[in-house]
């Protein structure tokens, strides 16, 4: 999720090409992203809370007034796509695009330095399928097989108690991403966690090497098919059957689920148009895709009451996970670039 990190342990042959004036990232062993050197128009694909450091960009962000900012990130984290910010607004394309990259790394870097020694009792994992560039089997032949081109896969770690997003990561959907995914949430947790996560292979190991034996971990396996009364060509597929299966330490069957992180999954589509389906509002570069997923975890965490969270209420995620006592604004948020 959250990328910040002390090493630079690189992983040689996986570079994401980017245009515009960023910074090369390198993996760390548990979490994050490495600046090295500025004006380097690749990056490490690093997946933890993603995003790059910061930039020139910063000096064009300051031209706008933080309440100017705010409006353009309330247009931004309600499921508007780029150029209907635009139309909103009234800001250029670039000037919107500049802001979303810029608070995209001051999101991530906040949410990194704050989303530490998080007191959970359950944490629910799952993977979200995006694409950037084009559906893989529309990206052309010089981009094969590049990493930021085709299939996007973004990692999250819910808490179904207070719904904070403690962790997430934007990469591949692959054993060395789940694996860096885990290292960076076991960071996160103050103590021993119920872990539930779907049936995908590479979890076995990456949970073993995250956690060691400090986990009560059960994986549901789901069973997806087509409804046979069911005519319509987009229709989503149904759960068939669930077999929960108890691999390690003593979780709780009864609390055992999968359900609201696959809630979230909905919140995301639905809070960021490029990742809504069927739209031409899909993410162009990879950048600007993790930088979206920052802005969308912050606001959600700390600035977006959820209905659930009562008594009292509005709280956010943040409030109930005790890591911020009121509900921010999105001139809160817009503060993070000053």
């Amino acid at each position: 999720m959250l990328q910040a990190s002390c090493s630079a342990d690189k992983e040689p042959g996986r570079t994401w090409p980017i245009a515009a004036p960023l910074l090369l990232l390198d993996r760390a062993p548990a979490r994050g992203l490495v600046p090295r050197s500025s004006m380097n128009l690749q990056i490490q694909p690093v997946n933890l809370l993603t995003f790059l450091t910061r930039s020139s960009i910063m000096c064009s962000m300051n031209r706008l007034s933080r309440a100017e900012r705010a409006a353009i990130i309330r247009a931004l984290v309600e499921g508007n796509s780029l150029r209907s910010a635009t139309r909103i607004t009234g800001r250029s394309i670039n000037t919107v695009t500049k802001l979303l990259v810029e608070l995209g790394a001051a999101c991530e870097a906040y949410q990194d330095e704050h989303l530490r020694d998080l007191r959970s009792d359950r944490i629910e994992c799952d993977e979200i399928w995006s694409f950037c560039f084009a559906k893989a089997r529309n990206v052309p032949e010089e981009h094969r097989d590049e990493p930021g081109f085709g299939d996007v896969w973004t990692w999250v770690a819910l808490d179904p108690d207070s719904k904070l997003v403690a962790s997430w990561l934007v990469g591949e959907r692959s054993p060395e991403d789940c694996t860096a995914f885990l290292l960076d949430l076991a960071s996160r947790l103050h103590y021993r966690v119920q872990l539930t996560t779907d049936g995908y292979g590479a979890y076995l190991a990456a949970v073993e090497k995250a956690f060691g034996s400090q986990i009560d971990y059960a994986m549901l396996v789901k069973l997806y098919g087509t409804d046979p009364n069911e005519d319509r060509k987009f229709s989503p597929p149904v759960v068939l059957s669930e077999e929960l299966r108890i691999i390690q330490g003593d979780p709780d069957p009864a609390r055992a689920s999968t359900s609201y992180v696959e809630r979230q999954n909905l919140t995301m589509r639905m809070g960021m148009r490029r990742f809504t389906r069927l739209t031409n509002g899909f993410s162009k570069k990879v950048a600007n895709h993790a930088a979206a997923v920052a802005l969308h975890f912050m606001y959600v965490n700390y600035a977006r009451p959820h209905k659930s969270l009562a008594n009292p209420y509005p709280r956010t995620p943040a409030m109930a996970a005790g890591i911020a006592d009121h509900v921010w604004t999105c001139e809160e948020i817009a503060a993070l670039l000053d």
